[in-house]
């Protein structure tokens, strides 16, 4: 198996830098997407403390008795908010559920925005202490990062800095956290996440605790994913390359299981999903269609589209 050390960039040279940093960040990130669909981002502006204090509430939240997650799995929610038990989501095309358990909390809207009523209410954990707000408080910090990720490649496809943070704006991003526990027998077909695509515009993920995440080159091969310490692992999601007809990479990554000696530890991961609003049209941009490059999708908005792919991972039936 080969290592795969995807590009690293600097998001401070762009939220901080001149003209020509910013337009040599563009450029990275665009090139990068484009080619991988995977990046490292380094100096994101999320606090390090505040990822680990987040850690260790959602380690001790996993720790608690199955009875008590249970508590927090609302039905009808098709898990995008509150506790989803383990081997209830399974990759599109594939019959055997995930090895994992997760919990998913969504858009706290405060500004009066009418969308509110579309969101159901975040799911309130009272065993573990401070558990809400530091979840809203991460939540908060990967949108602003989103944000601005978002604003560079929309400069990258010329269709105007801030063509995004309309829909990204009180958007329907997730955070999630997964606990995938130790492996206590032979698995009979599935590994700890089968291989997808992500739903959404693009995915944050914050370093695991463990090793496991692989891509899938353009020459077919499954690369180990490495990012330098302190770095995000950003990849281009399924919406953003409809929008993109093609352009923008969404690449085909998985969770492997590990070594039979490492069986016995767990993985915990906190992977941020950026979504719009559901009413975002995802037609193909005008500046992504040439002879070339006819247009590859039907028109479909973000909300109709994140449906669709719910009920094909078997959480919304």
């Amino acid at each position: 198996m080969s290592t795969h050390t995807i590009p690293v960039v600097d998001l401070s040279r762009f939220t901080t830098g001149d003209d020509r940093s910013k337009q040599q960040f563009v450029e990275e990130l665009g090139k990068a997407f484009e080619d991988v669909g995977f990046v490292s981002v380094k100096n994101h502006g999320v606090s390090q403390e505040l990822v680990d204090s987040y850690y260790k509430a959602i380690q001790n939240f996993f720790s608690l008795p199955t009875e008590a997650k249970r508590k927090y799995e609302v039905p009808g929610l098709a898990g995008q908010r509150g506790y989803t038990s383990f081997g209830k989501e399974q990759a599109k095309g594939f019959d055997s559920p995930d090895l994992k358990e997760f919990w998913q909390m969504g858009q706290t809207v405060e500004d009066g925005d009418p969308i509110k009523a579309e969101y159901p209410d975040n799911v309130s954990v009272k065993d573990i202490a401070g558990f809400d707000e530091q979840g809203r408080e991460l939540y908060k910090s990967f949108e602003k990062c989103g944000i601005e990720l978002l604003r560079a490649i929309a400069i990258h496809l010329g269709i105007g800095e801030f063509y995004f943070d309309k829909y990204v704006h009180n958007g329907n991003s997730i955070l999630r956290a997964i606990h995938y526990p130790p492996i206590t027998q032979e698995p009979k077909n599935a590994i700890r996440a089968e291989q997808h695509e992500d739903i959404n515009l693009i995915t944050l993920l914050v370093g695991a605790s463990a090793e496991g995440l692989q891509l899938l080159s353009k020459q077919d091969e499954w690369l180990d994913i490495t990012a330098p310490e302190g770095c995000f692992v950003v990849n281009v999601g399924d919406m953003l390359q409809r929008l993109t007809n093609n352009r923008l990479k969404s690449t085909t990554h998985r969770v492997v299981n590990p070594p039979r000696e490492k069986w016995s530890n767990p993985r915990f991961s906190i992977p941020f999903f950026t979504h719009p609003k559901g009413s975002m049209p995802l037609d193909c941009l005008n500046s992504c269609v040439d002879d070339r490059h006819p247009c590859a999708y039907e028109p479909i908005t973000a909300g109709e589209y994140l449906d669709e792919r719910l009920r094909e991972i078997g959480l919304k039936k």
